[in-house]
């Protein structure tokens, strides 16, 4: 039985929440939380609070939410908690070396990528985006830099080819906390050694913006269906139709040649447009004021719409 350590646990997202969740059920000891500030959420743009501290909460465990951790004051409160380990997962805040140096054991990070691939902000959507044949969760000895430190355990799983940023991020979800359970064991019995990354290897996983979710379709269809899946749910994929929003929800590769964007098909299989290469075969979009439909459900009340001929993103 390894020994218990005070904890202090740092996270914003469900990733990071699904990680507490898993120490909380350990024999470690979470003496305080730390996440973002209540962002303001939803129509009515109420501040809502991070999953991390809803969890934190329902366990009447402290929580901290300064807006940075460069201050001396908020580096002291840290300090005054004395805790052997911090576990930091999906947090949105820098620690600076001051924090890193607090913990006797130093700080850890779970990160949803195989490092040095995918350092940075979006790792998960950005594996599926780039095909990448597999991901996983790497679990590190924090530095200063951006997701540098040595790597303690990493955990694998290959990338299907129906996988969207969604599924992906639920599998590692469950993947991370166990492996981070088992780095806390080693390090505390001694037993674990960081390996150090490859900087010449590492790639870095910018931020998803919406922007981005615009498809241009003079792009290969076989990166356009790739990037539907990796920013599905979110910041999901769009163009337009007859000049008004249209949300692409799924997609795959279909058969055809035309100008990019013009619809050289319309039926209950799909919509099929032309790319700057290839084709992609839409089954799944979304009408402004409209649900979410599957394209012959939304065929059947607007064929009209969707004429042969017809350019998307005009």
């Amino acid at each position: 039985m390894s020994e218990s350590l005070r904890i202090v646990f740092a996270g914003t997202p469900d990733f990071a929440a699904a990680h507490l969740k898993a120490l909380l059920a350990s024999p470690h000891r979470i003496v305080a939380v730390y996440t973002q500030p209540d962002r303001p959420a939803g129509r009515g743009q109420k501040l809502m609070p991070s999953p991390v501290k809803q969890l934190a909460v329902e366990h009447g465990i402290p929580v901290y939410q300064p807006p940075s951790l460069r201050d001396p004051a908020a580096q002291s409160e840290l300090a005054a908690l004395a805790p052997d380990l911090m576990v930091v997962v999906a947090y949105g805040l820098i620690l600076p070396q001051a924090v890193l140096d607090i913990p006797r054991l130093g700080c850890i990070n779970s990160h949803a990528s195989l490092l040095p691939r995918w350092r940075g902000a979006a790792p998960i959507q950005r594996a599926v985006e780039a095909g990448d044949a597999q991901s996983g969760v790497t679990v590190m000895q924090m530095e200063a830099g951006l997701d540098t430190g040595p790597m303690l355990l990493k955990v694998a799983t290959p990338i299907a080819a129906d996988d969207t940023g969604g599924s992906l991020h639920d599998r590692l979800a469950e993947l991370g906390p166990p492996a981070v359970l088992e780095a806390i064991a080693g390090l505390a019995a001694g037993t674990l050694r960081g390996e150090p990354q490859d900087d010449a290897l590492a790639t870095y996983a910018h931020k998803l913006s919406k922007d981005e979710g615009r498809i241009d379709w003079s792009r290969p269809a076989v990166e356009l269906e790739r990037r539907i899946r990796a920013f599905s749910p979110w910041p999901g994929t769009h163009s337009t139709l007859h000049g008004e929003p249209l949300k692409v929800l799924a997609a795959h590769l279909g058969e055809g040649v035309g100008a990019p964007g013009t619809i050289l098909a319309a039926g209950r299989d799909g919509l099929t447009v032309a790319c700057g290469e290839g084709v992609l075969c839409l089954t799944r979009l979304q009408l402004p004021g409209g649900k979410p439909l599957a394209f012959a459900d939304l065929y059947n009340s607007r064929r009209e719409q969707f004429a042969v001929g017809t350019v998307l993103g005009q």
